[in-house]
């Protein structure tokens, strides 16, 4: 149990980026390729716990060939954004929720949890110092909060020594075209997780493990994978990297309920709260692939969409698979699904009320 609030050393970046390079970059945002003049680091070990807490010059890390996340793969990530609203304050969305889904990734791949009072401070520390790397408009500051096993040995147990770090990256549309929506290819080949792994934490291997499948969906001309359950290859999980929904004919969304094998998006457990404020019905529970094609061909199904932090909510408009494809509506993106977009980004950029509390104003920038 960490004794008291760790208290961060700044070290602010002898060589930032000239601020000319900087606005020239901003020119034509794509996502997770620049990165911000800083990052926070915050070490743990067996017998120290959490110490050295700093914000620096981001760099690389210096680690032994022998480390354990390179062999045993110990590693854990968040995802999630900062926002330049229109009154000039720098928010958060809902980032409480982020460090708690980062302990719980951390209790499963048997890392130490970091308290959530200090995960904030680091992603805090970090937006201040880099506060001009938040972009206006439709952008926002990309934050990636990670932690991996540092120590060095070979040996199958849990590592005694880890590194936290906060890094941040400016960022665009994830999808090339913007709002447009997606072709979706559904793999049958593969899978993302299954009962008693890792799929509801947020780790590499479960985002390595889909790589080969992403590589076919690219190859078949799509956007995204999107996976079926391991034990029957039956029912819809997720995409590769985000949540799915379907919206009926009747207005009422389905939406393949949590049971450890689908991670609880933020963005997911966000948009629910926000359609049944509308008065929709969102039901969570298995929607068969099959079904997914009967409804669509009958036109019960008139949209489906994915969500999560980096593509906020895209359209599905297309989905191929081994032996053919269908439309979803009309292949673009729908009514209902522009309306929770609308939304969502409202209370995250502070153009709507924000009656859940969920935004999180960074003071002093």
């Amino acid at each position: 149990m960490q004794a008291e609030r760790l208290t961060f050393d700044i070290k602010p970046n002898a060589n930032p980026m000239p601020e000319a390079d900087r606005l020239k970059a901003f020119e034509n945002l794509g996502f997770g390729t620049l990165f911000s003049d800083h990052m926070a680091v915050i070490r743990w070990s067996a017998d120290k716990g959490w110490h050295s807490p700093e914000v620096l010059a981001r760099g690389p890390f210096a680690i032994d060939p022998a480390s354990s996340v390179l062999h045993y793969a110990q590693e854990i990530f968040e995802g999630m954004k900062a926002y330049r609203r229109a009154d000039g304050r720098a928010v958060l969305f809902r980032p409480e929720e982020n460090a708690r889904r980062f302990n719980e990734s951390a209790r499963r791949m048997a890392m130490p949890e970091l308290p959530e009072a200090d995960f904030l401070d680091a992603v805090e520390q970090l937006v201040r110092i880099d506060a001009k790397w938040i972009p206006q408009g439709e952008g926002s500051l990309y934050l990636r909060p990670f932690m991996f096993a540092s120590e060095t040995f070979l040996g199958v147990r849990p590592s005694k020594e880890y590194i936290f770090c906060v890094i941040a990256s400016p960022v665009g549309p994830y999808f090339k075209g913007g709002a447009k929506a997606v072709k979706i290819w559904v793999s049958e080949n593969y899978t993302r997780a299954a009962a008693g792994g890792t799929g509801a934490a947020k780790c590499g291997g479960n985002y390595a493990a889909s790589l080969i499948a992403q590589a076919e969906a690219s190859a078949q001309g799509c956007d995204q994978v999107v996976f079926l359950d391991a034990a029957e290859h039956r029912w819809v999980e997720e995409l590769g990297g985000m949540n799915v929904f379907f919206v009926m004919n009747d207005g009422s969304i389905t939406t393949p309920p949590l049971g450890g094998t689908i991670l609880p998006g933020i963005t997911r457990n966000s948009l629910i709260a926000l359609a049944r404020e509308e008065g929709l019905t969102v039901n969570e529970q298995p929607y068969s692939f099959e079904q997914w094609k009967a409804d669509a061909t009958s036109g019960k199904l008139v949209e489906a969409f994915a969500c999560g932090t980096a593509a906020v909510v895209a359209g599905i408009g297309t989905v191929k698979f081994n032996g053919g494809e269908f439309k979803i509506g009309n292949g673009e993106t729908g009514a209902a699904t522009s309306k929770l977009r609308e939304a969502l980004v409202g209370i995250q950029r502070g153009v709507s009320n924000d009656r859940h509390g969920w935004v999180r104003v960074i003071d002093g920038v």
